[in-house]
């Protein structure tokens, strides 16, 4: 008698609702519980009670609407990305992982309008693992939410080439502690980085290094865990603010 296999479940991925509008927290709620492997434990109107929300239901995504104020979705993230440890910086609550990665570090899925591209360069830097404009359809949403849970990054093309024109607009770039993580890292580490912030996939840098996927994902954790990113999104920031790469005029 063969063994029986039973089929493999996906993760569920829990999703916290952040919006300054009821109407729009109550659809976004009904939208995303209806999709298979998604579910919302919860909403909030403001920061602060995102912060809080984020805090207590540890969700895998906050989807968060920066619409409102910029400066207060800027905080939101930053405080929700990097939560303070109650005991310092050796706080035990968190399982070591992956180098660079946090098991249960909740990622930030922005919801922005058209006009507000330019927010993504600060929004990044705080932390933000995703961007998308307001009105993307739902399947885009579900999909962005998908990608982001997993640790990698969603950013629409409008929304790149914002980032690259804030890159082009420095007039210099911000110099970097010792403790940065860029003297660490191993010429193939630098040659991942530099294919990861060009936006390549593992696939296509291990073509083009001809190593194997597997081994190009080693790298990439090893560069966050130098670097101090928690996803790839951050490593791209970095590469630029490093002077790794400078866009093209």
């Amino acid at each position: 008698m063969e063994p029986r296999v039973e089929p493999r479940r996906e993760k569920t991925v829990s999703v916290l609702v952040v919006n300054d509008q009821s109407l729009q927290r109550l659809a976004l709620r009904v939208l995303l519980t209806a999709e298979p492997g998604l579910t919302v434990v919860g909403e909030a109107a403001d920061g602060d009670e995102a912060v809080r929300a984020s805090a207590a239901l540890r969700p895998d995504v906050v989807v968060m609407d920066s619409t409102p104020s910029r400066a207060d979705a800027i905080d939101t993230i930053r405080r929700i990305t990097r939560p303070p440890h109650p005991a310092g910086p050796t706080h035990p609550a968190r399982t070591p992982g992956l180098p660079g990665e946090e098991p249960f570090a909740t990622r930030v899925l922005v919801l922005t309008a058209a006009d507000r591209e330019a927010d993504a360069w600060a929004a990044l830097r705080a932390g933000a693992a995703g961007f998308l404009l307001d009105d993307a359809d739902p399947a885009e949403l579900t999909a962005a939410i998908r990608v982001v849970a997993t640790g990698d990054a969603v950013i629409t093309p409008g929304l790149t080439r914002a980032l690259i024109d804030a890159v082009r607009q420095q007039h210099t770039v911000r110099p970097l502690p010792r403790t940065s993580g860029i003297g660490t890292l191993t010429q193939r580490e630098r040659d991942v980085l530099i294919a990861v912030a060009s936006g390549w996939t593992n696939a296509e840098i291990a073509q083009w290094l001809s190593i194997a996927p597997t081994t190009v994902k080693t790298h990439v954790s090893n560069v966050l865990g130098k670097i101090g990113a928690r996803a790839r999104v951050q490593a791209v920031t970095f590469a630029y603010e490093s002077g790794l790469i400078r866009p093209a005029a």
